[in-house]
């Protein structure tokens, strides 16, 4: 085990693109660490670099306490586990999991596969072949082959990409068992905001080859940094609303489309006074009620039936109060609208078309400079 560092790393391509420009980043030993962001923000890039499979152009990275820039990937001692297994075929499990210990010749490595077969509940597979197991089954084979080299780090490249959702589900927890019961330094490369926020002790928000935020999935999800950060991280994504703070008589106001709220107690929304500003709202911060009974009305514009709770979307009244321009001209975070959505139980909705009230806690709410894309508050 070992810890990681990025200290000021970048790596750029002769076209002067950065794939990861000035990362800083330090990876405790033993801690679960989940690189997460859209396809191209250099997360990928970011754990190459780690295994030494792509050089870096700036900066230094050290494993264990050691500068790695210059060493070959085997000097590294990381165990790499990558989308598509990579298991040899014509191998048994118990040859595909012993197989680098084989050419390394390492000592007692009947005893390792055995003890890494038990811990995968993969003793009963260890003379069949990859192509007579399932997804889950090889997945876990490629752990195992990983596991049994005793690496300084495991390093995780989509690795469930391929699987079904329900198959995903299981191994989520599995993996997640797994590397605690390990206590293996591990970095786990996802796009998938689900996976990060289930998995990591930890996650690392990238855009652009840039760190956006850092730290566990529920201070991401509750205090995003920017408005990016608070887009990606949930499901379903965060809705966006226009909105204006207004000197009232009886204190500052909060003007939606269609409603006016009190505005929360927060000192820097004081310095919003006659600006704009953009609210941002999660689906768990609504419910419904009749028209005319909430803090504003809207129409049911469709329903989404998820069983134990229906995803509502509504469309608010239209409104001259809210001036902000609903165009953010990016296309990774979604644009302010006069739409929002409202995760409530099942029953509990209405039908599309139906005129709906809607509730809201300004507490819980979200903002951010529309300007600067930065929260506020």
């Amino acid at each position: 085990m070992a810890a990681i560092r990025f200290d000021h790393v970048s790596k750029a391509y002769a076209d002067g693109r950065r794939a990861v420009d000035d990362l800083n980043l330090d990876i405790a030993d033993g801690e679960f660490l989940v690189l997460v962001g859209p396809s191209g923000c250099g997360k990928s890039t970011a754990l190459r670099m780690i295994a030494g499979l792509e050089d870096i152009t700036d900066g230094r990275l050290s494993i264990g306490g050691v500068i790695a820039n210059a060493l070959s990937p085997r000097q590294r001692n990381v165990a790499m586990i990558f989308q598509s297994y990579a298991l040899y075929p014509h191998l048994s499990v118990a040859e595909n999991l012993g197989f680098a210990l084989k050419v390394r010749k390492a000592p007692q490595a009947e005893r390792r596969v055995a003890e890494a077969a038990a811990m995968l509940e993969l003793t009963a597979l260890l003379a069949r072949r990859p192509g007579q197991l399932s997804g889950g089954q090889r997945q876990r084979v490629a752990m195992g082959r990983a596991l049994v080299r005793d690496p300084n780090a495991f390093l995780m490249d989509e690795p469930l990409s391929n699987l079904d959702a329900r198959l995903r589900g299981q191994m989520r927890v599995e993996i997640t068992r797994l590397q605690r019961a390990a206590g293996v330094t591990t970095v786990y490369v996802t796009h998938d905001q689900v996976e990060a926020m289930t998995m990591g002790d930890r996650v690392a928000v990238m855009r652009g080859g840039v760190l956006q935020q850092l730290g566990n999935p529920r201070t991401l999800y509750d205090h995003p940094v920017n408005l990016f950060v608070a887009a990606f991280m949930g499901s379903p994504p965060i809705s966006l609303l226009p909105g204006f703070v207004r000197a009232g008589a009886d204190g500052p106001t909060l003007e939606l489309p269609g409603a006016t709220l009190a505005l929360p107690p927060r000192p820097r929304l004081l310095s919003y006074l006659d600006k704009d500003i953009i609210v941002g709202v999660r689906a768990e911060m609504v419910s419904l009620t009749d028209t005319g009974k909430g803090d504003l009305d809207g129409t049911v514009a469709f329903e989404e039936d998820l069983g134990a709770s229906v995803l509502t979307t509504v469309d608010l009244a239209p409104s001259t109060q809210a001036r902000i321009v609903d165009d953010l001209a990016e296309s990774d975070i979604p644009q302010v609208t006069r739409r929002l959505k409202a995760n409530v139980q099942a029953g509990r909705g209405g039908r599309p078309g139906a005129p709906v009230g809607v509730l809201m806690d300004p507490q819980r709410l979200l903002f951010f400079d529309p300007v600067t894309k930065l929260a506020v508050g």
